[in-house]
């Protein structure tokens, strides 16, 4: 791949390559004037919200949560980082002052919907922060207070212990952490519990599982486990944990007949009829189905 002529090829929420600038790894396979190796840092704010552009009035792209990784090949004297995400590869702009050093290896996450960090074991002191699922945090210890287990932070903190499981546990079901999210408010680009699109809610369940799927709807309909023939839908094949795709939309079913989808429709993480869904969506949004696959 050489060319400045080929740059427009390459998805830009997938790889670090600008007009001007672009990863280390892209020295002779694209023309810019400039290659950065990057810097390993750490999201330190609970979330941080992803742009296409450096420009706080654009709508965003995605979220990186608490503890993920990010590579961040420049910072601009106006406080804008450009990076890609360690979770999921994507690229974008982001708040400089929301990311930190790299720290401790993280070695929990978050396993319940959301999650306060204390600033001691104590639940009566003033949360330092709110943590969606997904987190990831440095556990060093634990200790017992009234009967309930904290766990102690790298960093000083201190978080319910119940709320949180070792970074390689895995759920048998995923579809059960997607169900956890019903009412969260749906939010365009949100990637946590506090607010989530079609394709987050897929992906931050799916990851309970250890199943990792692209961060969009687009990447998911042609990425995400097996393709089932969409002629087939109508014959009574259809499981649960199996998605369903729409120009532009994704949701999973929770039974061969009930759609589970974070939607604009009732703006939140809700459960619809399939047959209602179907024939909503292509009257009034996405148009007709256009894909059916299973996770593997």
């Amino acid at each position: 791949m050489t060319g400045t002529a080929e740059l427009a090829d390459l998805d830009r929420r997938r790889h670090p390559v600008r007009t001007d600038l672009a990863a280390r790894a892209y020295e002779g396979r694209v023309d810019v004037p400039r290659f950065a190796d990057g810097t390993l840092m750490h999201v330190t704010a609970d979330l941080v919200d992803i742009r296409p552009v450096p420009d706080p009035c654009r709508s965003i792209d995605s979220q990186a949560i608490f503890g993920e990784q990010v590579t961040v090949f420049e910072v601009s004297d106006d406080g804008w980082a450009w990076g890609q995400l360690g979770t999921d590869g994507y690229v974008g702009y982001m708040p400089y002052s929301a990311l930190g050093d790299t720290g401790e290896t993280p070695t929990h996450r978050v396993t319940a919907l959301r999650s306060y960090r204390y600033p001691s074991p104590e639940l009566k002191s003033p949360p330092l922060g709110l943590l969606s699922l997904g987190a990831r945090v440095a556990v060093i210890g634990e200790t017992v207070v009234r009967g309930l287990t904290y766990a102690l932070l790298a960093d000083g903190s201190a978080m319910v212990a119940r709320h949180l499981a070792p970074l390689g546990a895995r759920v048998d079901d995923w579809v059960s952490v997607a169900e956890m999210f019903l009412g969260t408010p749906y939010l365009w680009g949100g990637r946590s519990s506090l607010g989530l699109d079609c394709s987050a809610l897929i992906q931050l369940a799916a990851a309970e599982a250890g199943i990792l799927v692209p961060r969009d709807s687009d990447m998911q309909a042609g990425e995400a486990g097996d393709a089932l023939p969409l002629e087939d839908f109508s014959k009574g094949n259809r499981r649960r944990g199996d998605l369903l795709f729409w120009k532009g939309h994704v949701g999973v079913l929770l039974s061969p007949d009930e759609l589970l989808h974070a939607n604009g429709h009732t703006m939140s993480v809700a459960r619809e009829p399939v047959a209602e869904a179907l024939s909503r969506i292509s009257k009034v949004e996405w148009g007709a189905l256009t894909g059916w696959r299973r996770l593997r």
